[in-house]
C-alpha cells in the first residue's frame, strides 16, 4: 500500500477579490479540505503552507485556532505547492506525524512578475537590457522547440482554446469565456511566436489538501486518492531555463524530465498508466513541451494529438480539465494545489460538467518556475 493518502481537498475561486486578503482566501481553502475529510481543525498534527506574496502563510493559523502545531512555510517558484506536498508527505512517511494539512495561497497585482535579476544569480545588466522577462523565455523556448519537432502556431492556439472551453465548466475559474482558434491567433503578439490570449496571468486564490498516512486513509474517507510519489527536481547545467542568460548547444534534459522519470519509478507507475493530467501551462507551448517532457507522448507528437482531441476533455488523455493556468491564471502558492484539487475530484467522479469518462485512476500533476525548478506528482486511486 502507498505510504500517503489525500482524504480531503478544498478551493478557493481563482480571479480577483478587491479588499480580501490572502490568508482569508487560504483559511476558506483550508475549511473546505478539512470538511471534506471529516475532520476538524484541533485534529490537525501539522501543517505546511507556501506562497509568493505573503512572507509568514502560516498565520493563517489565527483565523483557523492558534493550536500550536508545527506548520512550515515553503517557498520554490512555480514549484511551491509541489514542494510544500513533499515536505507533507516526507513528514508521514518519516513518522513523525499522520494527519496534515497543506495550503497554498497567494494575491498577486495586476501585470507582470517582476524582480530583481541579481536574487536569480542573472547580472544586474540583463535586466538593463531587458530579457529578464518571462514571456521572453518562454517565445524562445518554445520557438525553439517548433522549429526542431515541427510544432504548429494552430496546435498552440487549440491547446488555448480548449483550456478557456474547459474553464467554462469550471465556476472557480478566473477567465470563463470561450476563445477560437482564430480569435487567439489573432490577438495581439507578445513574444513570438505567442500571443496576448496564449498566456496565463498572476491573480488571486488558494487551495489546500488534507493528507494523512495511507494505513487509516479508510477511517475518514471511503475515497482516498493516494500520493504514489512526489518529486522536485533543479535545472543541470546547461539547460535553457527561466532567467538563464545562456544555453549550451546540446539538448539537456529540462528539471521536469528528472522529476517525471523519477516520480514514476518511486511510484511504480509509468507514463503510459496515466489517464489524466494537469500540466503547468503558463503559457501554451508550455503544455505542448511539457506533455513530451513528462513522457505523455513523443517529441513532435502533439500536433496530431491535439488535433485529435485526445488531450480534450472527451479525449483519451485529457489534459487540464479545469482549464489550466490558461483559465485559471496563477496565485503562485496556490497554483499546484489547484492541480491536485482538480485530479482528486475526477478521480474520485466528482467533476460534474467537466467529469472525464471512466472515472480515470492514474493521475499526474507536474509544475515549472524560475529559475529552472520542476514537481511531479503521481495520483491513484
Amino acid at each position: 500500500m502507498p505510504d500517503v493518502a489525500i482524504i480531503g481537498v478544498g478551493l478557493h475561486p481563482f480571479g480577483r477579490f478587491p479588499g480580501k486578503p490572502a490568508l482569508e482566501m487560504g483559511a476558506y481553502a483550508a475549511r473546505m479540505a478539512l470538511a471534506d475529510a471529516g475532520v476538524t481543525w484541533p485534529d490537525i498534527q501539522f501543517a505546511v503552507g507556501g506562497s509568493f506574496e505573503v512572507d509568514q502563510p502560516d498565520a493563517v493559523v489565527a483565523q483557523l485556532g492558534v493550536t500550536g502545531i508545527p506548520f512550515t512555510n515553503v517557498y520554490n517558484g512555480c514549484a511551491t505547492a509541489g514542494s510544500a506536498l513533499a515536505v507533507a508527505s516526507q513528514t508521514i512517511k518519516l513518522g513523525e506525524h499522520g494527519l496534515g494539512l497543506v495550503v497554498g495561497l497567494d494575491k498577486h497585482e495586476g501585470g507582470a512578475f517582476t524582480s530583481d535579476p541579481t536574487d536569480y544569480g542573472c547580472p544586474a545588466w540583463y535586466g538593463e537590457l531587458g530579457l529578464f522577462l518571462t514571456t521572453k523565455f518562454f517565445g524562445m523556448k518554445i520557438n525553439r522547440y517548433m522549429h526542431d519537432h515541427g510544432i504548429t502556431p494552430e496546435t498552440l492556439a487549440t491547446v488555448a482554446a480548449k483550456n478557456y472551453q474547459n474553464g467554462v465548466l469550471n465556476p472557480n475559474a478566473h477567465r470563463r469565456k470561450p476563445l477560437s482558434v482564430e480569435e487567439i491567433l489573432g490577438s495581439r503578439m507578445i513574444n513570438h511566436p505567442l500571443t496576448q490570449y496564449m498566456f496565463c496571468s498572476p491573480d488571486e486564490g488558494a487551495a489546500a489538501a488534507v493528507v494523512c498516512d495511507a494505513s487509516i486513509a479508510h477511517k475518514y474517507t471511503d475515497t482516498p486518492i493516494y500520493l504514489r510519489s512526489v518529486v522536485t527536481r533543479t535545472r543541470r547545467f546547461g539547460a535553457y531555463e527561466v532567467h538563464t542568460p545562456a544555453t549550451s548547444t546540446d539538448n539537456i534534459p529540462a528539471p521536469t524530465v528528472d522529476a517525471a522519470r523519477a516520480a514514476y519509478e518511486i511510484a511504480g507507475i509509468g507514463p503510459e498508466d496515466v489517464r489524466i493530467a494537469q500540466l503547468q501551462d503558463t503559457d501554451a507551448g508550455a503544455e505542448v513541451i511539457h506533455m513530451a517532457e513528462v513522457g505523455l507522448c513523443a517529441d513532435g507528437e502533439q500536433n496530431d494529438l491535439i488535433a485529435r482531441g485526445v488531450t480534450s476533455l472527451r479525449g483519451s488523455l485529457p489534459v487540464n480539465t479545469d482549464g489550466g493556468l490558461i483559465a485559471n491564471g496563477e496565485p503562485v502558492g496556490a497554483s499546484g494545489l489547484r492541480q491536485v484539487y482538480e485530479l482528486v475530484t475526477q478521480m474520485r467522479g466528482r467533476a460534474g460538467e467537466r467529469q472525464v469518462e471512466g472515472t480515470p485512476s492514474v493521475g499526474v500533476a507536474q509544475l515549472y518556475g524560475a529559475p529552472g525548478v520542476a514537481a511531479v506528482s503521481v495520483l491513484s486511486r
